[in-house]
C-alpha cells in the first residue's frame, strides 16, 4: 500500500468517516483502512446490530421504541481485535458472527430507525472517536456522527455487486440464502434507510463519492489515502 508522502505522526488526531448503502465495501473497506494507518476501526453498522440481536434474543418487540431504545442504552458494545480482526463484544460476547445472521440483517433497518437507538449509538461512537485517530463507516456517520471529519468518504456500488458481495459473506458464514434473495434484501434495505426519519442515508454535501462496482479493496484503500493525504496537506 501506498502511503509515501504522508506524514503518519499527524494521523493520531484524524477522523475518517465512511458512509454507504449496505454491501458498498464500507466495512471492510475501513476495517483494511485502519490496519494500514495504524488507526481505531469504529465499526457503526456493528453496533446497530448488537442492538438487533439483543432485541431478538430478549423477546423484545422491535417496534416498540421506547423499548429497544432502553435496550441500546443499557447494553456494552466494544471492539476488539483478535489475531488482526476486528471483532463486535456484547456485553463480554463475542458476537462477530451472530449480528450477521439473515434475522438479524432482515430487522437491523427497523432498529436503527429509532431516534433514541440513534441517538444512543451516535453518542457512544461520538465517544469512541473523541480523541481522533480513528476510521469511523455507517450510514450516517460523515451527517450525524462525525459531521466535522477531516475526510469524508461516501462508498457506492451496484445492487447487483452489493448482492453477490452479500451472498460471498454469507456463504463464508456458512449461512444458506440465494443471490435473488440478496438483491431483495439490498434493494428493501435502501428503501429502509434512505426514508426513515431519524438519520436518514445520504450523501454529505462534502463527502467524495467512490464507486466500488469495479475497484478492488486496495484500490479502495489507495483513493482514501490520497484524500487523507491532502487533508493533512491542508492543515
Amino acid at each position: 500500500m501506498n502511503t509515501s508522502g504522508l506524514d503518519t505522526s499527524r494521523l493520531g488526531s484524524i477522523v475518517i468517516a465512511i458512509d454507504g448503502p449496505a454491501a458498498s465495501g464500507k466495512t471492510t473497506t475501513a476495517r483494511n483502512l485502519a490496519g494500514v494507518l495504524g488507526l481505531t476501526y469504529i465499526d457503526t453498522g456493528a453496533m446497530y446490530r448488537s442492538v438487533t440481536l439483543y432485541v431478538l434474543r430478549h423477546g423484545i418487540d422491535p417496534e416498540n421504541a421506547e423499548a429497544v431504545a432502553q435496550a441500546a442504552r443499557s447494553i456494552d458494545i466494544a471492539f476488539k481485535n483478535i489475531a488482526g480482526d476486528n471483532h463486535t463484544i456484547l456485553n463480554g460476547e463475542d458476537v462477530s458472527v451472530d449480528i450477521r445472521s439473515p434475522e438479524v440483517t432482515a430487522l437491523v433497518s427497523t432498529i436503527a430507525a429509532h431516534k433514541e437507538v440513534r441517538l444512543a449509538m451516535v453518542n457512544h461512537q461520538i465517544e469512541l472517536g473523541g480523541r481522533g485517530g480513528v476510521v469511523a463507516e455507517g450510514r450516517d456517520t460523515t451527517t450525524v456522527v462525525f459531521p466535522d471529519a477531516d475526510v469524508k468518504v461516501f462508498l457506492t456500488a451496484s445492487v447487483d455487486e452489493r448482492a453477490r458481495r452479500r451472498l460471498l459473506d454469507m456463504q463464508r458464514l456458512g449461512i444458506e440464502t440465494s443471490l435473488e434473495q440478496q438483491i431483495e434484501d439490498i434493494n428493501r434495505r435502501d428503501h429502509a434507510d434512505s426514508t426513515r426519519q431519524h438519520s436518514p442515508l445520504r450523501k454529505a454535501d462534502d463527502a467524495v463519492e467512490i464507486d466500488t462496482t469495479h475497484l478492488t479493496v486496495d484500490q479502495e484503500i489507495e483513493r482514501i489515502i490520497d484524500l487523507v493525504r491532502a487533508a493533512i496537506s491542508a492543515r
